[in-house]
């Protein structure tokens, strides 16, 4: 467990922020780093050519201890999109195969594959939503070899339900199937080694738990597919870029995950702040704050028990993600009516989504769970 950590960010005490899954609050020393990287462009004289690698290098080998993998395999990216979009165009798919997705999955890691299998005859199998919860269990009974790619998310984001992607990932590669993980939901706050689960590509915002900055993300690329096709063409990604005299063009890219890279990848803003947060996620331990927030979970979903919530389970459900449920409808004006009391969560689908980090109190939950019981009250006696 670890303790409190409010006092790295900008969160008034009467804040009660439970909303990490839709954007996490940036650090303190994190947008200081940001600042002073956007300072540079003031001086730009002093943007000596090194510098737009030093920042990129750094920024992957940080990212590579939170996937427990080779810098070599980080490439930076703009958003989780643009990481699923880049498999879809190197993993193959046949006409007839399938290409394997939850039901209620996040649209970006969905849209892509729907243009894949339009364009090559092959169709979306979608797993349903299992009435027991248990999402790997519904994976595995779905992986038949006709499927050609299992394009999944480590914690289904409307449900907080956890999917074990080395038992995944074992049934994969039996069958064949590349295995393309979104863990834009999880990286960060639920541990997780590519040694392990052994995926094709995997990508993750940074903006979420990863507590970076917005429009930066990390993309992993397996060796095999390292000499795949980019979705752009640029000039930093190419083998010869760190030669700024040199006006000659190649053929060949920069080794590893780099020809993947977005171009003007080296932001003197973004990537700082990025550094900084993934940095401070590595000292506090991963594991660590899994155990936290998924205590502060806990104590919620005890409280939200005795008011006709239910959420599923640990280890069905992922530690520092509660999706609270009722038989009655969870209106769509209850983010807002809760904001006015200054407690944040989300409504994703039909879900109380709650998901507090380490700057997380007690008595925000506490504060989160009397909301509840006003406004059940209230309706009660209306």
């Amino acid at each position: 467990m670890l303790p409190c950590q409010r006092h790295l960010f900008d969160i008034p005490d009467d804040v009660a922020y439970l909303n990490c899954a839709y954007m996490s609050p940036l650090m303190k020393p994190a947008l200081e780093a940001g600042a002073a990287g956007l300072a540079r462009k003031a001086h730009p004289w002093e943007l000596t050519p090194d510098k737009f690698f030093t920042g990129s290098d750094e920024f992957r080998a940080t990212a590579a201890q939170l996937i427990d993998c080779s810098a070599d395999c980080i490439a930076i990216v703009p958003s989780a999109s643009y990481g699923i979009a880049t498999a879809a165009r190197n993993v193959p798919v046949r006409q007839g195969q399938n290409i394997l997705v939850l039901a209620e999955q996040f649209p970006s890691n969905y849209y892509p594959w729907q243009r894949l299998v339009e364009e090559n005859g092959a169709s979306l199998k979608v797993v349903p939503w299992p009435e027991d919860h248990d999402w790997t269990t519904a994976v595995l009974n779905s992986l038949t070899a006709d499927v050609a790619i299992a394009a999944l998310p480590h914690v289904q984001w409307t449900s907080g339900g956890r999917l074990d992607l080395i038992r995944i990932g074992e049934a994969c590669r039996k069958i064949g199937a590349a295995l393309v993980l979104d863990l834009t939901q999880s990286l960060g706050a639920l541990p997780f080694s590519v040694h392990d689960v052994q995926p094709d590509f995997a990508v993750a915002a940074s903006y979420k738990w990863l507590l970076g900055p917005y429009s930066v993300g990390v993309l992993y690329v397996a060796p095999k597919w390292q000499g795949g096709i980019p979705l752009e063409e640029n000039w930093i990604q190419r083998a010869t870029a760190r030669d700024f005299s040199s006006v000659l063009y190649t053929e060949n890219y920069d080794v590893g995950a780099r020809r993947f890279d977005m171009g003007e990848r080296s932001n003197f803003a973004l990537l700082p702040a990025a550094v900084r947060a993934m940095k401070q996620l590595l000292e506090w331990g991963v594991a660590q704050i899994s155990e936290t927030t998924g205590a502060l979970n806990r104590q919620l979903a005890n409280a939200a028990a005795d008011l006709g919530f239910s959420a599923p389970a640990e280890p069905l459900r992922a530690p520092h993600y509660l999706a609270l449920r009722r038989k009655e409808a969870i209106p769509k004006e209850l983010p807002e009516v809760l904001a006015r009391e200054k407690v944040f969560v989300s409504v994703r689908g039909s879900s109380i989504r709650v998901t507090p980090h380490v700057y997380n109190t007690a008595e925000d939950c506490e504060r989160l769970i009397a909301c509840l019981r006003r406004i059940a009250a209230r309706k009660t006696t209306a």
